[in-house]
């Protein structure tokens, strides 16, 4: 596995790659990983002849800094799992690199981002398309590979693609999970012993929400969920949404949408998580 730092030696290192037409497939991550990483890099690993995994904490999609400086960085054990799972080239940029300049692209996804994540964390997502489109640029991937944790930022990725004119493909991973059920996630490793303990509850929940979904109004299920969650009181529902799973809209009762899911954001003793679930295909 090469270790590379600099864009240009990047570039260079992929150039045999793209004159030989081999594909390419990129994982883009913010370090810390865990078992949920080396899914997407295995998949990576059997669908092209070329993997590159980026690790790097991307300071202009922190809308918090306080958070900014607690993310985890782990560099060492990355690459060690990175090598591990399959990695041809792992590229761990500084900011400098990453930002010579300063940052003047902004880009805007209309309903897709006005919604759960979007109002919570304000340039969240213009931030989350600026250094994916800046690996994009670099790497020209055949397919690049995201998690199904984080959906909302799943579907703005697509958005982007059709908005710079792209055919990257575009997979979409299931989630990781713990054997108790928690997604996995870099955040779980600020999790105190007390708040570990509980946090299966928020797919339990959601697990059981699916389940009464088919008894329930889709308000009844809503109620119930973010009820059952702050009735233990080191959980902080954000937002708990049942949406169309291609608009993100939420919709207003069980007959609307061809696919239907819920995702949820939960504070838990100062960490913010967050999971989701399938309503329906």
């Amino acid at each position: 596995m090469q270790l590379i730092t600099t864009t240009s030696a990047l570039q260079e290192a992929l150039a045999n790659a793209h004159a030989s037409h081999r594909q390419i497939g990129l994982v883009p991550t913010m370090g810390a990983l865990h078992p949920g990483h080396r899914s997407l890099i295995e998949r990576a690993r059997r669908e092209n002849d070329v993997v590159v995994v980026s690790v790097f904490v991307n300071p202009i999609q922190f809308n918090n800094q306080e958070d900014l400086a607690k993310y985890p960085r782990t560099a060492e054990a990355d690459c060690q799992l990175l090598q591990h799972a399959g990695a041809d080239i792992a590229f761990l940029p500084s900011v400098e690199e990453m930002y010579p300049t300063p940052v003047t692209d902004v880009y805007h996804f209309g309903a897709l981002e006005e919604v759960m994540e979007g109002p919570q964390r304000p340039g969240h997502f213009s931030g989350v398309a600026v250094v994916v489109r800046r690996l994009f640029d670099l790497v020209q991937p055949t397919r690049a590979y995201f998690g199904e944790k984080d959906f909302q930022q799943l579907a703005i990725i697509r958005n982007l693609i059709a908005q710079i004119g792209s055919d990257i493909d575009i997979v979409a991973c299931p989630i990781v999970r713990d054997d108790d059920g928690l997604a996995l996630s870099s955040r779980n490793m600020r999790l105190s012993s007390e708040a570990r303990r509980v946090a299966p509850l928020i797919y339990a929940t959601l697990r059981e929400a699916v389940l009464l979904s088919s008894s329930l109004s889709m308000e009844q299920v809503k109620h119930f969920v973010l009820s059952k969650l702050t009735a233990t009181t080191l959980f902080e529902p954000e937002y708990f949404e049942i949406v169309d799973d291609s608009t993100l809209q939420p919709i207003a009762n069980w007959g609307e949408g061809q696919g239907v899911v819920g995702c949820i954001a939960v504070w838990l003793d100062g960490v913010r998580l967050i999971d989701m679930v399938r309503f329906r295909p």
